[in-house]
């Protein structure tokens, strides 16, 4: 290599130079961490905090159930990582293992759920790519990952997801799902226009087709976010309720992008 760059031209053999050196440096990724594991609390030990590796190196520390989720994204090396959740302060109570691939230069949401019993063995490392690229101006963009093994009504059954400026009657013209028969383990997302009377939007998660009242598991309010003049980008992670095998009727709340005000209540 020494040869080749004393034979070019200064300019080019800086060049060359730095690409041989970029080559042979490790590609990263971003991520942030959600722990949704519902009886962490039981095999967890401690609080049910957990800490996270990478590879061996601890990035995530004392991540508790469901109150740590705007965990901030940190750079990891990206392709095949080996990703084991530890007791919060402890290298050697491991509650999981598992590996993911995860893509250089992307960002991603890491959510932790499933059962920690067995060993680990139960747990399930969601990693849906997030997209920070504001939809366009006066626009919301709400992305739901389901994260709830048990499901509404502890039915294990999809989730149709009601996003409403206004209330209406489920099963009446016009009064139809944002998200439709959303699975566990996978995410999608739903654009409406910013609310512009202030009110924020009613949000409603049922059963899939399931349009009564015993089929609604929440039912709940977002406060107003956005604007006329942002796009905004928020994400809600449906859960189960800790040790109890139903989901949970307040999802957890991401503020991606000019999201403040996003809130569930």
């Amino acid at each position: 290599m020494l040869r080749l760059l004393k034979a070019l031209p200064l300019t080019l053999a800086l060049a060359a130079l730095s690409l041989f050196a970029s080559s042979c440096g490790t590609s990263t990724t971003q991520v942030r961490f959600v722990n949704a594991i519902p009886d962490t609390l039981d095999y967890g030990g401690g609080n049910g905090a957990l800490d996270l590796q990478f590879n061996g190196t601890t990035e995530f520390s004392n991540i508790p159930f469901l109150n740590a989720s705007g965990s901030t994204y940190k750079s990891v090396p990206a392709g095949s990582d080996t990703i084991k959740g530890f007791e919060a302060g402890s290298t050697t109570n491991q509650v999981f293992s598992q590996t993911l691939s995860l893509n250089s230069g992307k960002q991603y949401t890491v959510v932790a759920t499933g059962s920690a019993a067995n060993g680990g063995s139960n747990v399930v490392l969601l990693s849906p790519v997030d997209n920070n690229t504001a939809p366009a101006l006066g626009n919301v963009n709400f992305r739901f990952i389901n994260a709830s093994p048990s499901g509404p009504n502890g039915s294990r059954a999809a989730a149709d997801i009601y996003i409403l400026p206004v209330a209406c009657v489920l099963g009446s013209t016009g009064c139809t799902p944002a998200i439709s028969a959303l699975a566990y383990q996978n995410s999608a997302s739903a654009t409406l226009p910013f609310n512009s009377q202030g009110t924020g939007w009613l949000l409603i998660v049922t059963v899939a087709g399931n349009t009564t009242a015993e089929g609604q598991i929440i039912n709940a309010s977002i406060g107003n976010f956005g604007s006329t003049s942002v796009g905004a980008i928020c994400t809600l992670v449906l859960t189960d309720e800790q040790n109890v095998q139903i989901m949970n009727t307040t999802p957890m709340v991401l503020q991606d992008l000019n999201a403040s005000g996003c809130t569930v209540n």
